[in-house]
């Protein structure tokens, strides 16, 4: 582990923009989180462990799992500013066949701290596990919740081209005028982003990597240039990379000293401005074959 975490980041590690600290530590995520001051973080995004016993897990009983996720998710809102966002990326805990959807043991958890669930994000994506007895999992959620009524949310950022952009008005006051917003159209709750898996241009070892592209639109919406991003679970560092390409803070720790060491050499990358990632507005690739009638 680090010894201690740096006064100054930047100068152990270089940054995309100027305005933008990183400060990662290979460190207990509860450890990390007792050194951050209350309220001071305007985004928690993460993906934890889902129990199911990857490489960078202990599988043990869904009680000590949601017992352990309880006392992570009470740090992350002591430390959540009051308008600010927690977005909580899970699937599914498998066992013998059956599944358990993991947001659904955890939103009591959230609701007993006071947390109000704004929405509950499908992310579709379309390679994964090809199961025999039952049909194949190719979506997660992510759960968004807020400490109160006031909070960050800037829509324009994210939204994606219209269905028809060149609709108008064909009666009334508004006739002849657009009836859609020209910047785009709000992206809903269905988010299709493609999985980092073998082929992805952001693949590393890690097996469950977050796409950078997701969590950029969860910080563009969420948070303000210059605010604080954190993960938990930090793994290769995704939600850091992407807090930092948009000229926000990023802090984020893991306990597997591999992965550390890979979010901080894709962070040198970033600085360099080598690093590549996924555009954020590129369209899901779509094989060539028959139109669809």
């Amino acid at each position: 582990m680090d010894a201690a975490y740096p006064s100054s980041p930047c100068a152990e590690l270089p940054c995309a923009e100027p305005c933008a600290d990183a400060r990662i530590a290979c460190a207990d995520n509860l450890e990390f989180l007792s050194r951050l001051p209350d309220c001071s973080i305007g985004l928690v995004v993460t993906s934890p462990p889902y129990n199911i016993g990857k490489s960078y897990e202990k599988r043990g009983s869904l009680e000590d799992w949601l017992a352990q996720q309880k006392a992570v998710i009470a740090e992350c809102v002591r430390v959540l500013d009051t308008r600010g966002s927690l977005c909580w990326q899970v699937g599914n805990h498998v066992s013998d066949g059956e599944i358990v959807p993991l947001d659904t043991l955890l939103y009591p958890v959230f609701y007993s701290f006071g947390l109000r669930l704004r929405n509950r994000i499908v992310w579709h994506f379309e390679h994964g596990l090809h199961c025999s007895k039952r049909l194949s999992g190719r979506y997660e959620t992510i759960n968004w919740y807020t400490k109160t009524d006031d909070y960050v949310f800037n829509l324009d950022p994210i939204r994606v081209p219209q269905k028809y952009p060149d609709k108008k008005h064909f009666k009334g006051p508004s006739v002849g005028e657009l009836s859609c917003n020209p910047l785009g159209k709000n992206p809903g709750d269905v988010w299709i982003f493609p999985n980092v898996k073998s082929n992805h241009v952001e693949k590393t070892c890690h097996p469950c990597q977050f796409p950078v592209e997701l969590v950029e639109r969860l910080v563009l919406s969420l948070t303000e240039p210059g605010g604080t991003v954190f993960d938990p679970y930090m793994g290769v560092g995704s939600a850091v990379i992407a807090a930092l390409k948009h000229g926000r803070n990023g802090f984020g720790c893991d306990i597997a000293p591999e992965y550390v060491s890979i979010a901080r050499a894709r962070l040198d990358a970033l600085a360099a401005g080598t690093l590549r990632t996924r555009p954020m507005d590129r369209p899901v690739y779509r094989p060539p074959g028959p139109s669809a009638l």
